[in-house]
Protein backbone atom coordinates (compact mmCIF):
# COMPACT_ATOMS: atom_id res chain seq x y z
CA UNK A 1 0.00 0.00 0.00
CA UNK A 2 1.10 3.55 -1.24
CA UNK A 3 0.49 6.32 0.91
CA UNK A 4 0.50 9.67 -0.59
CA UNK A 5 1.54 12.27 1.61
CA UNK A 6 -0.19 16.17 0.85
CA UNK A 7 2.71 18.42 1.40
CA UNK A 8 1.41 21.92 2.50
CA UNK A 9 3.52 24.61 1.11
CA UNK A 10 5.67 26.42 3.54
CA UNK A 11 4.11 29.06 5.54
CA UNK A 12 5.22 32.68 4.29
CA UNK A 13 7.84 34.22 5.65
CA UNK A 14 8.46 37.04 7.29
CA UNK A 15 10.04 39.08 4.57
CA UNK A 16 8.25 37.52 1.94
CA UNK A 17 4.89 38.88 3.78
CA UNK A 18 6.28 41.71 4.40
CA UNK A 19 7.82 42.24 0.64
CA UNK A 20 4.12 41.32 -0.71
CA UNK A 21 2.40 43.94 1.90
CA UNK A 22 4.95 46.15 0.62
CA UNK A 23 4.45 45.99 -3.12
CA UNK A 24 0.32 45.44 -2.86
CA UNK A 25 -0.15 48.17 -0.65
CA UNK A 26 2.48 51.06 -0.74
CA UNK A 27 1.11 52.89 -4.18
CA UNK A 28 -2.38 52.69 -2.56
CA UNK A 29 -1.06 54.12 0.84
CA UNK A 30 1.30 56.72 -0.99
CA UNK A 31 -1.78 58.42 -2.61
CA UNK A 32 -4.12 58.17 0.49
CA UNK A 33 -1.41 60.27 2.19
CA UNK A 34 -0.76 62.31 -0.46
CA UNK A 35 -4.50 63.46 -0.63
CA UNK A 36 -4.50 64.33 3.05
CA UNK A 37 -1.31 66.22 3.03
CA UNK A 38 -1.13 67.69 -0.07
CA UNK A 39 2.53 67.27 -0.56
CA UNK A 40 4.06 64.52 -2.15
CA UNK A 41 7.57 64.24 -0.20
CA UNK A 42 5.54 64.00 2.96
CA UNK A 43 3.53 61.84 1.88
CA UNK A 44 6.46 59.69 1.36
CA UNK A 45 8.03 59.96 4.28
CA UNK A 46 4.99 59.29 6.12
CA UNK A 47 4.45 56.22 3.81
CA UNK A 48 7.87 54.96 4.60
CA UNK A 49 7.37 55.56 8.52
CA UNK A 50 4.00 53.68 8.23
CA UNK A 51 6.13 50.52 6.29
CA UNK A 52 8.58 50.81 9.02
CA UNK A 53 6.28 50.27 12.10
CA UNK A 54 4.47 47.37 10.48
CA UNK A 55 8.10 46.11 9.89
CA UNK A 56 9.02 46.40 13.75
CA UNK A 57 5.69 44.48 14.30
CA UNK A 58 6.46 40.68 16.05
CA UNK A 59 3.90 39.19 13.80
CA UNK A 60 2.72 40.59 10.12
CA UNK A 61 1.70 37.63 9.05
CA UNK A 62 -1.32 37.79 11.02
CA UNK A 63 -2.43 41.15 9.56
CA UNK A 64 -5.89 40.51 8.05
CA UNK A 65 -6.93 43.52 6.77
CA UNK A 66 -3.19 45.10 5.99
CA UNK A 67 -5.06 48.85 4.04
CA UNK A 68 -7.27 49.49 7.79
CA UNK A 69 -3.93 48.66 9.77
CA UNK A 70 -1.80 50.73 7.13
CA UNK A 71 -4.51 53.40 7.15
CA UNK A 72 -4.25 53.64 10.63
CA UNK A 73 -0.78 53.70 11.44
CA UNK A 74 -0.78 56.61 8.91
CA UNK A 75 -3.28 58.52 10.41
CA UNK A 76 -1.42 58.49 13.90
CA UNK A 77 1.55 59.27 11.99
CA UNK A 78 -0.27 62.66 10.28
CA UNK A 79 -1.92 63.39 13.77
CA UNK A 80 1.42 63.57 14.92
CA UNK A 81 3.13 66.04 12.60
CA UNK A 82 0.16 68.34 12.45
CA UNK A 83 0.40 68.14 16.35
CA UNK A 84 4.40 68.65 16.52
CA UNK A 85 3.96 71.51 13.70
CA UNK A 86 1.38 73.38 16.01
CA UNK A 87 3.90 73.45 18.61
CA UNK A 88 6.95 75.13 16.41
CA UNK A 89 4.36 76.91 15.10
CA UNK A 90 3.54 78.51 18.40
CA UNK A 91 7.09 78.73 19.68
CA UNK A 92 7.92 80.26 16.68
CA UNK A 93 5.01 82.83 17.42
CA UNK A 94 6.18 83.38 20.95
CA UNK A 95 9.92 83.58 19.68
CA UNK A 96 8.78 86.59 17.28
CA UNK A 97 7.14 88.70 19.83
CA UNK A 98 10.47 88.57 21.66
CA UNK A 99 13.43 91.41 20.97
CA UNK A 100 16.11 89.81 18.71
CA UNK A 101 18.90 89.63 21.33
CA UNK A 102 16.67 87.00 23.07
CA UNK A 103 16.42 84.90 19.77
CA UNK A 104 17.31 81.50 20.12
CA UNK A 105 20.46 79.85 17.96
CA UNK A 106 19.65 76.87 15.94
CA UNK A 107 20.58 74.56 18.41
CA UNK A 108 18.91 76.34 21.07
CA UNK A 109 15.76 76.03 19.11
CA UNK A 110 15.88 72.34 18.34
CA UNK A 111 16.55 71.58 22.15
CA UNK A 112 13.81 74.01 22.77
CA UNK A 113 11.37 71.66 20.33
CA UNK A 114 12.23 68.62 21.54
CA UNK A 115 11.79 69.41 25.23
CA UNK A 116 8.05 71.09 24.24
CA UNK A 117 7.39 68.13 22.00
CA UNK A 118 8.17 66.18 25.09
CA UNK A 119 6.15 67.79 27.78
CA UNK A 120 3.46 67.50 24.85
CA UNK A 121 4.03 63.98 25.03
CA UNK A 122 3.83 63.69 28.84
CA UNK A 123 0.67 65.24 29.02
CA UNK A 124 -0.95 63.22 26.27
CA UNK A 125 -3.06 61.54 28.51
CA UNK A 126 -4.82 64.63 29.93
CA UNK A 127 -8.35 66.56 29.26
CA UNK A 128 -7.26 69.90 27.17
CA UNK A 129 -8.57 71.33 30.72
CA UNK A 130 -5.91 69.89 32.57
CA UNK A 131 -3.49 70.11 30.37
CA UNK A 132 -4.08 73.95 29.44
CA UNK A 133 -4.21 74.41 33.70
CA UNK A 134 -0.63 72.36 34.21
CA UNK A 135 0.86 74.36 31.05
CA UNK A 136 -0.88 78.13 32.51
CA UNK A 137 0.88 77.26 36.03
CA UNK A 138 4.05 76.09 34.51
CA UNK A 139 4.93 77.65 31.29
CA UNK A 140 3.18 81.43 32.17
CA UNK A 141 3.10 81.53 36.00
CA UNK A 142 -0.85 82.04 36.81
CA UNK A 143 -1.92 81.14 40.12
CA UNK A 144 -4.57 78.82 40.03
CA UNK A 145 -7.21 81.65 40.78
CA UNK A 146 -6.14 82.87 37.52
CA UNK A 147 -6.22 79.80 35.90
CA UNK A 148 -9.59 78.82 37.49
CA UNK A 149 -11.22 82.51 35.97
CA UNK A 150 -9.23 81.74 32.90
CA UNK A 151 -10.82 78.12 32.04
CA UNK A 152 -14.58 78.93 33.67
CA UNK A 153 -14.05 75.89 36.27
CA UNK A 154 -12.86 76.06 40.30
CA UNK A 155 -9.72 76.54 42.33
CA UNK A 156 -10.16 73.27 43.85
CA UNK A 157 -10.68 71.43 40.18
CA UNK A 158 -7.49 73.67 39.12
CA UNK A 159 -5.91 71.87 41.58
CA UNK A 160 -6.94 68.55 40.67
CA UNK A 161 -5.88 69.20 37.24
CA UNK A 162 -2.21 70.31 38.77
CA UNK A 163 -2.16 66.84 40.38
CA UNK A 164 -2.80 65.13 37.28
CA UNK A 165 -0.48 67.23 35.20
CA UNK A 166 2.41 66.69 37.77
CA UNK A 167 1.16 63.25 38.62
CA UNK A 168 1.93 62.37 34.28
CA UNK A 169 5.53 63.62 34.35
CA UNK A 170 6.32 62.02 37.77
CA UNK A 171 5.68 58.71 36.04
CA UNK A 172 7.69 59.66 33.01
CA UNK A 173 10.78 60.24 35.15
CA UNK A 174 13.50 57.90 35.39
Amino acid sequence: MVISAVIAPPADTRQQVLHRLFGDHHSWLLDRLRVRLRCREDAADLAAETFAQVVEMPDPQSIREPRALLSTIGKRLIFARWRRNDIEQAYLQALAEQPDPLAPSPQEHWLVMEALLEVDRLLDGLSSKARAAFLYSQLDGLTYAQIAAELGVSVTRVHQYMVQGLTACYRAAP
